[in-house]
């Protein structure tokens, strides 16, 4: 092959390379500015994969509760529950939607599944390829549950951090135009869409209709979210409605902490961006120049010996 050919070619790579490199890293800073601006900050897929295995449980759970799915799945060495299950479960707000036999269930499945799909695709390669893919199919199928609660908690957080100071302005807002509290929590879920007015909307139906007091409610909504700010805001509105003491101040207080610890939260996402991309864009353009730089030079010294 002439070095003409050879630069060509090292040419068309480096430049193939380059443009493949430069579309990701806009993709990617486009990607990151939105989720910054929307208060997100896990990628797409993650949120897509974790969707299909809640949605997964949820129908094995209704499947289990009508009779119509087996207990095999869940039963045994299958059906162990493992101590993180139900802080995970509650964590991810799915405490009434999701059972822990269904997730085992979705466990084992999703485990033999990958399992046998890397066994397929290996087998074809290899023994060694197959025995390996198997493993790791099965690895991956069996952690998918724990991957997708965890992501649909970091979904329920972030959400929390951009919808709680809406929460506290309108209820702070409702209180100091004269209404009582329920009036303004009721305010604040009848006029807002999300997962914490739907959370909201449960506690508040839960007191109301008698199933429980008004402190163990908020209480309960707040055990559902791994969040301190929260935590303070239903004690504190306890207190002021035990004591009678002044409750807007205190709820524009805690709105104005609310707001800067998302700001804060959201800069260091966007200062972590650039980071993020140096690997990928390092490994994709650096090798290409060196190929298109020193290739020519290592052919000459080659054909020269």
């Amino acid at each position: 092959m002439s070095p003409e050919v050879v630069r060509a070619i090292a040419l068309a790579l480096a430049l193939s390379c380059g443009v493949f490199a430069a579309m990701w890293a806009r993709g990617f800073a486009a990607r990151w500015a939105a989720r910054a601006k929307a208060g997100r900050a896990s990628p797409k897929a993650n949120r897509d994969c974790g969707s299909a295995i809640v949605r997964w449980a949820r129908d094995e759970t209704v499947r289990q509760r009508a009779g119509g799915s087996s207990a095999l799945w869940s039963s045994g060495v299958l059906g162990m529950h493992a101590g993180w299950m139900a802080d995970a479960v509650r964590l991810a707000g799915l405490s009434d939607e999701v059972s822990q036999d269904a997730l085992c269930a979705v466990r084992a499945k999703a485990g033999f599944g990958c399992a046998a799909v890397g066994l397929l695709v290996g087998a074809s390669l290899s023994n060694e390829l197959a025995v390996l893919l198997c493993a790791v199919g099965s690895v991956a199928g069996a952690t998918s549950t724990s991957r997708a609660l965890k992501a649909e908690a970091a979904q329920r957080a972030r959400e929390l951090e951009r919808s709680l100071p809406e929460m506290l302005e309108v209820v702070s807002l409702g209180l100091r135009s004269g209404l009582s509290f329920e009036r303004s929590f009721e305010l604040y879920y009848r006029h807002f869409d999300g997962k914490l007015a739907r959370a909201a909307e449960a506690a508040h139906r839960r007191w109301g209709m008698g199933f429980a007091t008004r402190e163990q409610a908020l209480r309960d909504m707040a055990a559902t979210y791994d969040s301190k700010l929260l935590a303070r805001l239903v004690e504190s509105v306890v207190r002021s409605l035990r004591f009678g003491s002044s409750l807007a101040d205190g709820l524009d207080a805690l709105a104005a902490e609310a707001r800067e610890v998302r700001k804060a939260r959201l800069q260091e996402a966007i200062a972590k961006a650039p980071v993020k991309m140096m690997l990928p864009t390092g490994t994709l353009i650096l090798p290409a120049m060196l190929l298109l730089v020193l290739g020519p030079v290592l052919l000459e010294l080659m054909e020269g010996i």
